[in-house]
């Protein structure tokens, strides 16, 4: 889960690729890079950290061009590394940034191929510079001085038949242009729009629409799958399906967590798609618990606050802000290492006694992962006063590795995994514990586009949509992504280490 964005206008986009990547911070908060192209030159800033501190006045003046992409970044594999922020690039041909939003599920064997066959070197583990000398080599080949809209839709096509998994780009050629495209499936996010200027239309490509909103852009729509939408440095857009076969099956879990209620995904507004589950919710319980002696529903913030008020609303019981959250800790989901995650919990959010105190209480969370969060805010209510403390999912069991672009590394550390219901409401001392139904997700998704009826939901039923996915690779991607692993990474490769490809001093 990355945030990615690319602007062609008329007028130094510095200023506006740094707002569009602090209103995508929620996508990822490790790393964030800017890179931006004037007068035949590449100018770029990247580095650990928070959009706020990665970038400074010193650096936004040197970030000059009319064109230029962005990322934040969030890893899934590999090490956290500096070298590692994005966008990466490659100086041939014509030189190529690139910034990536997924996982590659081939990875390893492309690397093989790029070596091996295409004679190209990668310095890193990240599978984003795999995804960029593909596309690098696959223009390359092509032989142009002067590679037209054709040459570079042909380019991506090469990439589609390539490269494997789930994956959202925006690459910016110099000289050229922006192309930015998606994955056959559609598995990861990305939209585009325009914006009329007094010199002229400028165009936007990012990774949710809410990025489009806040700098003043009208939604064209999403890009499709297997489609890429080229902006040339003159303004003209071309769009074009490049993918031989394609489908519509974008993850669901960006509805359940990740996306911002304000966007719009797919044709379908995130907001209500969180309205409806918890519509569902509340239907379940009026099905399997009609009695209930529930008292007040109170919802883990703050991607859970929609799911809870309409579940609130329909089953007639008190909606209240009982935990209040501290806006200054990250994501605990994020978060590298299990201890550290329990301890920002704890950090993160605090009980108000008086909501708590004497009562049968409902918590409500958008779904639960490692159950960290869940054990240690039941625990908290129980320490508030309340009588009974039950507990909403409003997402299904989260059972399986996500592997195209979702942090969720290894099976035996989802506390869903291996355990029936029963066994995990015992697990985080619930009294009751209610999941929703992967149908009600479903339906509560495609009821805002009749047109998608799929979704990607492995980390629900285990079914990866790409065809290419084993118990092989999900031993190795556990071995790979494990807490100790990241650990034992981290430590061997520090802060320059390893080579990156920098045009600017700090």
């Amino acid at each position: 889960m990355c945030g990615i964005v690319g602007i062609v206008a008329k007028t130094n986009v510095n200023q506006d690729l740094y707002d569009a990547l602090t209103v995508l911070q929620h996508r990822g908060q490790d790393a964030a890079g800017i890179v931006t192209f004037e007068h035949g030159k590449l100018n770029q800033r990247k580095g650990n950290g928070l959009v706020k501190d990665v970038f400074h006045t010193r650096h936004m003046q040197r970030l000059t061009g009319n064109i230029g992409i962005g990322h934040v970044r969030y890893p899934t594999a590999g090490s956290s590394s500096p070298a590692l922020a994005q966008p990466f690039y490659v100086n041939s041909p014509y030189g190529i940034s690139l910034a990536h939003n997924g996982n590659l599920t081939n990875a390893a064997e492309l690397s093989k191929e790029l070596f091996q066959s295409d004679l190209r070197h990668l310095n890193t583990e990240s599978d984003s510079e795999v995804l960029l000398n593909v596309f690098a080599h696959e223009l390359q080949k092509l032989g142009k001085l002067v590679p037209t809209a054709d040459d570079v839709f042909a380019a991506v096509s090469g990439v589609h038949y390539r490269c494997k998994g789930g994956y959202a780009v925006v690459a910016m050629i110099a000289n050229y242009g922006v192309i930015g495209f998606r994955d056959p499936n559609g598995i990861r996010p990305l939209v585009y729009g325009e914006r009329e200027s007094e010199q002229g239309k400028e165009y936007m490509l990012a990774s949710e629409s809410v990025a489009l909103d806040a700098l003043g852009y009208k939604l064209l729509g999403d890009v499709a799958p297997g489609e890429a939408v080229y902006i040339q440095t003159s303004g003209e857009i071309h769009v074009r399906r490049c993918a031989e076969v394609s489908d519509y099956r974008p993850c669901i879990f960006e509805h359940v967590y990740f996306a911002r209620p304000d966007s719009i995904m797919d044709g379908i507004s995130v907001y209500k798609s969180r309205l409806r589950q918890g519509e569902r919710l509340a239907e379940k319980i009026l099905r399997d618990y009609p009695d209930h002696d529930i008292d007040v529903i109170v919802p883990i913030p703050d991607s859970s606050r929609i799911a809870a008020q309409s579940m609130a609303a329909k089953l007639g019981v008190k909606f209240r802000e009982g935990l209040v959250k501290n806006r200054y800790i990250g994501r605990t989901f994020i978060m590298p290492g299990q201890s550290e995650r329990k301890k920002s919990v704890k950090q993160k959010l605090n009980a108000i006694g008086l909501e708590f105190k004497d009562k049968n209480v409902m918590l409500v969370d958008d779904s639960i992962v490692r159950g960290t969060t869940c054990q240690q805010i039941i625990e908290m209510a129980r320490d508030a006063g309340a009588r009974k403390v039950y507990f909403a999912s409003a997402a299904p069991p989260v059972r399986y590795p996500n592997v195209y672009g979702i942090d969720m590394p290894s099976a035996n550390e989802l506390i869903a995994h291996g355990r029936t219901p029963e066994e995990v409401q015992t697990e985080i001392g619930a009294d009751w514990l209610l999941y929703q139904d992967l149908e009600d997700l479903i339906s509560c998704s495609s009821e805002g586009n009749p047109k998608i009826t799929d979704f990607e939901c492995s980390v629900f039923n285990g079914n990866y949509v790409t065809g290419d996915v084993d118990q092989v690779y999900l031993d190795k991607l556990a071995a790979d992504r494990n807490d100790n692993s990241q650990n034992e990474r981290n430590a061997v490769v520090g802060e320059g280490a390893l080579i990156g490809l920098h045009n600017d001093v700090s």
